[in-house]
């Protein structure tokens, strides 16, 4: 198996559910003994979080950068960010190694083209719901996106950042969830896309009014491909 680097702690919550998958997937795909060579830099998340202003994502972006080429030089030969958000800099991290990065929204809209869909509502966090450097990854294949929901998106925030990234998920969390799920398929969207790594605390993936692709189940997918495939 080949070895892969992961930057997590953005938040430590979702690198948890990184790691419990991936090492599951590759359990059942290898060997009841088998589990994932792994290299893991949990960053400080005190240091990316709330980011707005244009000196904070390049600092962000140095970070990550940072961490990127610590985990190449201990012998990564590839990386996976571990956080939607925070691809918002994946072309200068990408930049700074020279070994791929696989992108968080890549896997995701091939399995939303595979499973024959083509309109789907973006679910996540404020700058993934609402920039382009994510949106535009999507349509990039073929995904048509309903526009953002500006009151769904201050509350997807809200419970993002004041629950589930400190390891919380409450019944009133997933009340809302259900709710704004339920209010897309009546708005026409064919599918959901949960761009937020910890989202799937609070949404059941496989009982819900529409299909729903958790990008943090299939980056995982992702990532144990490319630890089985031979050199």
């Amino acid at each position: 198996m080949r070895k892969l680097g992961m930057i997590g702690g953005m938040s430590w919550v979702s690198t948890g559910i990184y790691y419990d998958r991936i090492n599951r997937i590759i359990q059942k795909r290898s060997s009841p003994m088998a589990s994932a060579p792994l290299l893991i830099e949990s960053v400080d998340f005190c240091q990316l979080y709330g980011l707005r202003e244009e000196q904070d994502w390049k600092r962000a972006s140095e970070v990550l950068s940072e961490s990127a080429k610590r985990l190449e030089d201990a012998g990564a030969g590839a990386l996976i960010i571990a956080a939607n958000s925070m691809h918002k800099v994946y072309d200068d991290v990408a930049a700074a190694v020279d070994i791929p990065i696989l992108h968080i929204a890549d896997p995701v809209a091939l399995a939303i083209k595979r499973a024959g869909h083509k309109k789907a509502a973006l679910i996540g966090t404020r700058n993934v719901m609402t920039e382009s450097f994510y949106r535009k990854r999507l349509i990039a294949h073929g995904i048509d996106l309903s526009p953002p929901d500006m009151a769904n998106v201050e509350t997807l925030h809200g419970i993002i950042y004041d629950e589930l990234m400190i390891g919380k998920a409450s019944r009133d969390a997933e009340r809302k969830l259900k709710t704004i799920i339920t209010n897309k398929e009546q708005e026409g969207a064919e599918a959901i896309v949960l761009a937020c790594t910890e989202l799937n605390l609070v949404v059941d993936v496989n009982a819900n009014v529409l299909p729903v692709f958790d990008s943090t189940r299939t980056h995982c997918e992702a990532a144990a491909d490319w630890i089985l495939q031979s050199e």
